[in-house]
This record gives C-alpha cells, structure tokens and sequence, in this order.
C-alpha cells in the first residue's frame, strides 16, 4: 500500500503539516505493507488510542481528523468502494471536538494598571507590545533591532507559516522601543528580549499578581482584540491586523461574551 495523501490547503500551517506527516507516517509504519481495505475499524481504532495516548483532546481530533481525511481522499480518488472505518459513532464520540470555552477578558482598566504599576522598562514593553499589539510570547521574544520599522514591527517566520509579518503597534510604543534598544546598544540582528519562553511567563504572571489576578500572556493578546472590538474597530482589522489570524471563525473565540449589562450599556449609547 502507497500513501499519496496531499493537503489541499493553498497555504497549509506548519503545524498541519506536521500533524499530517505525523499521523500518516505512524500510519503507514504499522499498515504500510497491507491492502487498505483490510484494515478493520477495530485496529484503526487501537491505533488511534495508542497514537493519542495522554494527549489532549483537540490533539486527539486533530490526529483522528487527519486519519479520516486520508480515507476519504483514498475513496474519492481511488477506492471508491473502500469503507472509511473512522465514520462510526464510537470513534466520533471518542474523538469529538473539544468543547469550547469561554475565556475570562481582562478589562483595560486593569491591564492600565498593570502596566503602570510595572516600573522595569524591559518587563513594561513587553506587556505592551501584548496589550496595545495583540503580540504572541514566542513573537515578542524574537524580534530583533531590525525588525523596528516606521509605524510597525516585522516577524519573521510567524505561526501562520507566511515569510513574515507585520504588527501596527502605537508609535508612542515603537518609539520606546527603538530608545530602548539604541540605550543597550542592539545590534540590528540582536534579540531584544533575550530571555526564555519561561521567564517571559513568570514575569507575566507577576505582573498579574501586582493587581491580585492570575495573568497568562494570553490574556494580555485576548485583551487587545476585545477591546480594540469594543471600541467600534471592525472584525475584519481586528482578525487581520491586530490578531493576525486566517479566517474571522478563530477570532470570534478571542472575543469576550457580552453580558446583560454591558448589551445595556451599548444599546443605551447607541439610541438612549
């Protein structure tokens, strides 16, 4: 049996391809030197537990999500007759979506106040860039001197699996920045925050703490989305520009739930 599976996407995310590679390669490891058609539904599925053993479940359905593409792309363009042995109620109940959930936003008055009350330069940049710049931990701690332009910052090889990126950020920001760097003496290819993935967390995480809440980097990305949407921004820039995500499905889960008095308070405003 030869696997010729392709993904379709015209600019597939490096992680899909890798869970792709992953998957099929574990795949064909075990099955490779059968008939596809006689692989039963019951050894697909002592494959699939094995392989998402201890996994999370949005891992468990993106594997098993990969393993039911791949039969239906063998059916579709070769076996017609061919059975997808992952199309059953119990696979579909063991590897179902993950239940989204909601996340807590944190309001600007706090992030202000979080940011004020954060005296170290390096550490109140880095909030910032979070807060005011929807940045993600692993960008930020990337950037180099070079990456500073006028009016915006470059990334490099970002998550979405494009050359690069840019993040519009407030000049006020951009400006502390480039004093920042030219007062330690940057190179243009220098990290500016040299610090490990870990320590940017526990800084964070303090910040939080000066305010008596649990902060995550998260949080501070969440904020920014929220509440650039509150303040009248259109979907399309804050899923483009300030999240910088593929498609406005992604963003609508950055986005805090209005509760009853805040639908209030915008109705009010908006025809009181």
């Amino acid at each position: 049996m030869i696997f010729t599976y392709s993904i379709t996407r015209q600019t597939p995310k490096k992680n899909t391809v890798k869970t792709c590679e992953y998957v099929l390669t574990k795949f064909s490891s075990q099955f490779g030197k059968r008939d596809l058609a006689s692989v039963s539904q019951e050894e697909v599925l002592d494959f699939l537990l094995r392989l998402t053993k201890n996994n999370k479940q949005a891992t468990k359905r993106n594997r098993y999500t990969v393993l039911s593409s791949f039969y239906n792309f063998s059916i579709n363009s070769s076996l017609p007759a061919l059975a997808n042995p992952c199309n059953t109620s119990i696979m579909r109940k063991i590897f179902k979506r993950p239940q989204t959930s909601q996340w807590r936003i944190v309001d600007k008055e706090t992030v202000d106040e979080i940011i004020f009350r954060t005296t170290d330069q390096r550490d109140r940049l880095i909030l910032e860039l979070m807060a005011r710049g929807g940045m993600r931990i692993g960008e930020f701690l990337r950037i180099t001197s070079g990456d500073i332009q006028e009016g915006f910052l470059t990334i490099q090889n970002p998550k979405s699996g494009r050359p690069e990126e840019r993040v519009y950020v407030p000049r006020k920001i951009l400006v502390r920045l480039s004093e920042y760097v030219n007062a330690n003496d940057f190179g243009t290819d220098d990290q500016i925050f040299p610090i490990s993935y870990v320590s940017a967390w526990s800084m964070v995480k303090k910040a939080g703490n000066l305010v008596d809440i649990e902060l995550k980097p998260h949080d501070l990305r969440r904020h920014a989305a929220t509440y650039a949407s509150r303040s009248g921004t259109p979907i399309e820039i804050v899923s483009k520009v300030i999240l910088r995500h593929a498609d406005l499905s992604t963003t609508q889960r950055y986005l805090g739930k209005v509760d009853d008095t805040e639908a209030i308070r915008w109705i009010e405003t908006l025809y009181g």
